[in-house]
């Protein structure tokens, strides 16, 4: 039985910013979910001291509040980086409006959802970047996340001098008081770990099944695609990607300026 073999090439994917957004997406992501379900359901903790020189609560929800400080913080950052990254962190990633999106995202259903066989094993359909399925999904998430936030600062308002959350007292009226609010908050943290499990199982299937280092590229930033994928030299590669991330921006990207 003839084994066939390919030619990889390692490609600087995954620039620094969107690295430490993720890493840092995903410790805060942890602490909001721990913290979340103790401020929901509090432990009975017996203690031998009065309850006023007992604050571990306080320290609890000061450790949720933070935590979803940096998480809005680095958003922001995110948002801004569609647009001053490079063309994998781009927004048009983000919204399938073009045909080849779309086909895209039907072909990710098809073989990694469903897990279909794929009758057609074109090349193009195997992204480099994120496939349209799952930078459509992180746009949802992102919807899904504003709708956590906007909850979350609504519920702190009428205990918080800060600006900020003041800006969304309008939600606890428009949801029909304090406890509704807090069901739609509580819902979302279940659709987030719902995201969650389903983010790992796809980035390990893709690890296991394309071998192009899904995982690790998240750390390095570096995947491996086929090299008749790429057209530059392996030389042109690694030059590009130093210069990607030393300076940002790639050589071609400096001449066009």
């Amino acid at each position: 039985m003839a084994i066939h073999t390919y030619n990889f090439k390692r490609v600087y994917v995954w620039e620094m910013p969107v690295r430490v957004f993720h890493w840092t997406t995903v410790i805060s992501t942890l602490i909001l979910i721990i913290t979340g379900f103790i401020i929901a359901d509090p432990p009975a903790i017996n203690q031998n001291v009065e309850a006023i020189n007992s604050f571990w609560f306080g320290y609890i929800r000061l450790t949720h509040f933070i935590a979803a400080y940096v998480l809005i913080a680095v958003l922001v950052f995110r948002i801004y980086w569609a647009f001053a990254g490079n063309q994998f962190a781009n927004w048009r990633y983000f919204v399938p409006y073009t045909k080849k999106g779309i086909k895209n995202i039907l072909y990710v259903l098809k073989v990694d959802i469903f897990l279909q066989k794929d009758k057609e094993h074109k090349l193009n359909n195997i992204s480099i970047g994120h496939n349209y399925l799952a930078a459509f999904s992180y746009l949802i998430m992102t919807l899904f996340f504003m709708i956590q936030m906007m909850t979350g600062l609504a519920l702190i308002a009428p205990t918080s001098d800060w600006w900020f959350p003041q800006l969304f007292t309008w939600i606890v009226p428009l949801f029909g008081g304090d406890i509704p609010t807090r069901y739609v908050h509580h819902i979302f943290t279940w659709l987030f770990m719902a995201f969650i499990v389903i983010h790992v199982y796809l980035v390990l299937f893709h690890d296991y099944v394309e071998a192009r280092g899904e995982v690790s590229a998240m750390i390095s930033g570096f995947k491996f695609v086929r090299a008749e994928r790429i057209k530059e030299s392996e030389k042109d590669i690694i030059d590009q990607s130093v210069s990607q991330m030393w300076h940002g921006k790639s050589k071609e990207e400096k001449k066009k300026e």
